[in-house]
């Protein structure tokens, strides 16, 4: 499939709608992006004709389901080229990923003394469970590094909290989603090691824009959602490396993560079960496959150029735009803009904005040290691209924008 917006859009049916009487403009992806009609009959054939629980069933259906969610796993590690399907751990989404590695790696391998170092950039989900971590008095040490003024990573600051072997994992974003600025991973992976420390990239943003290599990239943890890319909500990704599960005993107990059960003892099934219990999101993974399948026909490559092209189009036409101030310029950017106007609170922009049938978020983005940090504690508003996203939408952006000024002035 080459890369044709028009074609792409006809493929998402709520693109096709208008909101208060004007087409939709969905630029609020970055929170959830819409889905196309693939993953919907891809769902929905799967709850009309091969439902039912997986990994316990003797019988046809159950055996068709269990296939189905295998080649999900599948279908994720040939996407994010891992090396092993049983390095893809399902979860609900990115933050029960992070989560999993807070409390499993957190709390079974970390040691009293080390410490784990995040940054200014973070969304909450890669924040509050280091904080959690932190506060329950096991002798964990949390470390920030600072952003800078041009809203990238400060890697001098980095390099100076890794230099006494202390921190024993960075978990860091891949692309904020809120200034949209890409992190250099690689090097990160580089300096994270050399100093002793494992190294987790949330990658909810970056895995929607960019294609993701984990045989390149070298890190030890990877976490991103499916609702993000263009699949259901309700399933996530933890990519970890299998050494690593080893050392880590189960985030929950339950069904289907137990190899053995007696009223004495129990015994964890191999990785990745002993991460998955309970019954899995069976449905949500046909989706997500789906979805995966979706965006390596277009192809991630031309995905990011297109990208490319629609970030270049809104710095211009968002700096000509007298009144507006865009939070940070890193030089590498993926689709999400966060911006203030003069003498608009960022709620009310957003409101007059939906009148023009235009969906953007207004407030923190979860990421409210960030906001704190370049002086919004009111908050933003925010624009995130997606593959449907068109050159003629920011343009139609920038002028309800210009309209909204003199409106507010």
């Amino acid at each position: 499939m080459s890369f044709d917006v028009a074609r792409i859009r006809a493929d998402f049916p709520i693109l096709q709608r208008k909101i208060r009487g004007k087409p939709l403009v969905f630029l609020d992806s970055g929170a959830s992006a819409q889905k196309p009609r693939q993953v919907i009959e891809a769902m929905v054939r799967c709850m009309e004709a091969r439902y039912a629980n997986v990994h316990r069933g003797a019988y046809f259906l159950s055996e068709a389901a269990t296939e189905a969610y295998e080649a999900a796993r599948a279908a994720v590690a040939r996407f994010i080229h891992a090396g092993d399907p049983r390095e893809v751990i399902f979860t609900g989404n990115s933050t029960a990923a992070i989560n999993l590695v807070a409390h499993s790696w957190g709390r079974g391998v970390l040691q009293p003394g080390q410490a784990v170092l995040v940054s200014e950039m973070e969304h909450h989900a890669n924040l509050v469970p280091w904080q959690m971590l932190r506060d329950e008095g096991r002798g964990i040490e949390l470390r920030v590094a600072r952003v800078t003024d041009a809203g990238e990573l400060d890697l001098e600051d980095v390099a100076a909290k890794l230099t006494d072997g202390k921190v024993g994992l960075v978990a860091i974003t891949h692309m904020s989603n809120v200034l949209g600025t890409v992190t250099p991973a690689e090097r990160l992976v580089r300096m994270a090691h050399a100093a002793g420390a494992k190294i987790l990239f949330d990658g909810s943003q970056a895995a929607v824009h960019r294609p993701i290599d984990m045989q390149a990239l070298g890190a030890d943890f990877y976490a991103f959602t499916g609702h993000k890319l263009y699949g259901p909500t309700g399933i996530g990704v933890l990519w970890a490396r299998l050494e690593h599960q080893e050392r880590m005993p189960p985030f929950m107990g339950g069904g289907d993560m137990i190899s053995l059960v007696t009223l004495d003892r129990v015994e964890w099934a191999p990785p990745p079960a002993k991460f998955e219990a309970g019954t899995p999101p069976i449905v949500e993974a046909v989706g997500l496959h789906a979805a995966i399948d979706y965006v390596s026909a277009i192809g991630m490559p031309a995905i990011e150029a297109h990208e490319r092209r629609l970030v270049d189009h809104a710095m211009r036409r968002l700096s000509d735009i007298e009144g507006l101030a865009l939070l940070g310029h890193a030089q590498d950017r993926g689709g999400v803009f966060a911006f203030s106007l003069d003498k608009a609170h960022a709620h009310d922009l957003a409101t007059l904005l939906d009148r023009a049938g235009i969906a953007v978020r207004a407030g923190r983005h979860c990421a409210e040290p960030l906001h704190a940090r370049f002086g919004v504690e009111a908050g933003t508003v925010r624009a995130s691209f997606g593959l449907y996203t068109t050159e003629g939408e920011v343009d139609y952006l920038a002028e309800a924008l210009t309209k909204a000024r003199a409106f507010f002035a």
